[in-house]
């Protein structure tokens, strides 16, 4: 039964370790963008995306997994920015592909 409890643990650990990576990925993407381009694509401005990302990011660190539930709202949340709004703000600033 340990070694269930062990393997479950080690799964979850790297579950977060994922999410914590792709959601401080998403963060650095948003800093390093420019503001304009959010609202060029239609999407929330720079600084709702970044209180969004760096809230993800504070739950996933100090909530981890004692409270699933907000850790899958920050995965949520990092995903919609990683699949919607990133593609779209790096498509507009690098313009049209030939």
């Amino acid at each position: 039964m340990t070694f269930v409890h062990g393997l479950t643990g080690l799964i979850m650990f790297v579950l977060w370790l994922g999410a914590l990576g792709a959601t401080i990925f998403a963060l650095i993407h948003a800093v390093r963008q420019r503001p304009d381009a959010f609202t060029a694509v239609d999407k929330l401005t720079k600084p709702i995306w970044m209180t969004i990302l760096a809230a993800a990011l504070a739950a996933l660190l100090f909530l981890g997994l004692s409270m699933p539930f907000i850790g899958v709202l920050a995965i949520v949340a990092t995903g919609i920015y990683l699949a919607d709004v990133r593609p779209k703000v790096d498509e507009i600033q690098r313009g049209p592909r030939w």
